[in-house]
């Protein structure tokens, strides 16, 4: 794309734009501000105490024989003839405390390597969602070139840092090899960190050579530099299943960072109070890190809250709920009382673009950002309590991540910015239009909407009257048809499609 760029003055931020369309530029931001705090920490001292009583005492089940054996072999307690382990609190501390702090995200495209830790924040793209729609095809199942362009999106959208996960699951590509297409495409569409499933052990195989391709560098270099990730999900409650203890092997022994996230919903997969779901997902997190700790000391990973309520008559998850809001919150103390980077997400429960979208995702974003979130899954294109990636949704959501942003920026107090002279030119009764003050700020004094509409209602009804998904709609279409793919050595384009397709011929997953 052809972008021309002017200085944020007071700011130290350049805004970026192409046509009508203004983004920040690609910085993934720090929190400034200081975290909030929604228990005491008396509070989170009891969470940590009772999630250690119920890993002592009930235990958690990995279904997986490897896993018995590394973790009897470390001095667990294992129930024979049974999936249960039994875990001394002293075990537990020790492991999880061997987990880095800090770490940095290697992308292919070195300008896009994301330091992870303290209060630097990285947003990611929607992930795993099994339909898709916008206002032109309506809802659909996930397909191959929806898939694609949701890539696309996530390239151009500087406030979205992190590919994580398929933004929609692409049914109509065989399951066998559906994750060598995806993760091809995600290497050729976009330059930035990406994830893969732990689907089993064939699948993160793949994908962590598919990430060492694209970046051109060797196997050791890979060990020594995170440059993919993976989500694995605790089996809640208290269960963590084949396929994600193999992913969990497989990369730790790569030294590949994990998200750990237990899915506790309160009232159908934990207790139905905000403090018992925490307990929960906090025994289901520390067992799962202590595990990948025992693995390879050391191994990058990410506490996981994604504790949330459900609806009493339906059953039906509920997300951007002040009970979501609260555990996220509360999670992100857990996450720094043990030091290591925390992961919660931007989501909502409504069916549609609309208000309740909206409120409910803004009620996220805030909620993670006040806890100091590290890597915000689902941050752009979240549909559905998760079932649908919508695209005008994804234009939405980087607004509101963009304003998001500007908020983080610090003000600027110095002499310039106090502004004395320009009220000592404009005098009491004028106005500041004219000033120089004004005209030297004119398109760089305040933030630039991706999707808000600022004009008077006349000025609005006489261009159309759009709300804002129709501009959201109108805006996605026009960056898809100008997207230009980010630079890729043909060298290693080659050596990726000669992989993919060597791969495919050997049946892929099915082969394992």
């Amino acid at each position: 794309m052809d972008r021309s760029s002017g200085r944020r003055r007071g700011s130290g931020r350049e805004r970026r734009s192409v046509g009508a369309f203004s983004q920040m530029p690609w910085s993934p931001p720090s929190n400034p501000y200081a975290p909030l705090d929604v228990i005491s920490a008396d509070q989170v001292e009891a969470i940590h105490n009772a999630s250690l009583e119920v890993l002592e005492k009930i235990g958690m089940d990995f279904l997986h024989p490897e896993a018995h054996d590394i973790l009897r072999k470390a001095g667990v307690a294992v129930t024979p003839g049974s999936n249960r382990l039994r875990f001394d609190r002293g075990f537990i501390e020790e492991a999880v405390a061997k987990a880095p702090s800090e770490f940095v995200l290697h992308a292919r495209n070195p300008a896009h390597h994301i330091p992870v830790g303290g209060n630097r924040m990285a947003i990611c793209s929607v992930g795993s969602a099994p339909n898709v729609s916008d206002l032109e095809g309506g809802r659909r199942d996930g397909n191959a070139k929806d898939y694609d362009d949701l890539l696309r999106l996530t390239q151009i959208f500087n406030c979205v840092h992190v590919l994580a996960g398929y933004p929609v699951e692409p049914v109509d590509l065989p399951p066998e090899t559906r994750h060598l297409d995806c993760l091809r495409s995600a290497a050729v569409l976009t330059d930035k960190f990406f994830h893969a499933y732990s689907l089993g052990r064939t699948r993160i195989l793949d994908g962590i050579e598919i990430a060492r391709i694209a970046r051109g560098i060797s196997e050791e270099q890979l060990s020594r530099e995170p440059s993919l990730f993976s989500v694995v999900n605790t089996s809640s409650p208290l269960r963590l299943d084949n396929p994600m203890i193999e992913g969990c092997i497989e990369m730790a022994r790569r030294n590949q960072p994990i998200a750990v996230t237990p899915f506790t919903l309160s009232g159908a997969m934990a207790p139905a109070t905000i403090a018992g779901a925490l307990v929960q997902q906090n025994a289901e997190a520390l067992a799962t890190i202590a595990f990948l700790q025992t693995v390879n000391p050391g191994t990058p990973c990410f506490y996981g809250g994604f504790t949330s309520n459900v609806d009493m008559k339906s059953g039906a998850p509920a997300f951007g709920t002040p009970e979501y809001a609260k555990a996220a919150l509360a999670g992100g103390q857990l996450a720094r009382r043990y030091r290591i980077p925390y992961r919660s997400s931007n989501v909502n429960a409504s069916n549609c673009v609309d208000a309740q979208a909206a409120y409910e995702s803004e009620m996220s974003i805030w909620a993670a950002s006040l806890g100091h979130v590290n890597l915000m899954m689902h941050g752009a294109g979240w549909l559905e309590g998760g079932l649908t990636a919508s695209f005008e949704k994804f234009v939405l959501d980087c607004e509101l991540l963009q304003m998001m942003e500007a908020f983080l920026q610090p003000i600027v107090v110095d002499e310039d910015t106090l502004g004395f002279a320009a009220m000592a030119d404009v005098g009491p009764g004028g106005h500041f239009f004219g000033t120089a003050h004004t005209l030297e700020r004119y398109e760089t004094a305040f933030y630039a909407p991706v999707l808000s509409d600022w004009r008077n209602f006349e000025s609005w009804e006489e261009a159309g009257s759009e709300d804002a998904t129709i501009r959201a709609h109108k805006l996605y279409r026009r960056l898809l048809a100008e997207f230009e793919p980010p630079p890729l050595d043909p060298a290693i384009k080659e050596e990726l499609d000669a992989f993919v397709e060597r791969r495919t011929r050997e049946g892929g997953a099915k082969a394992a």
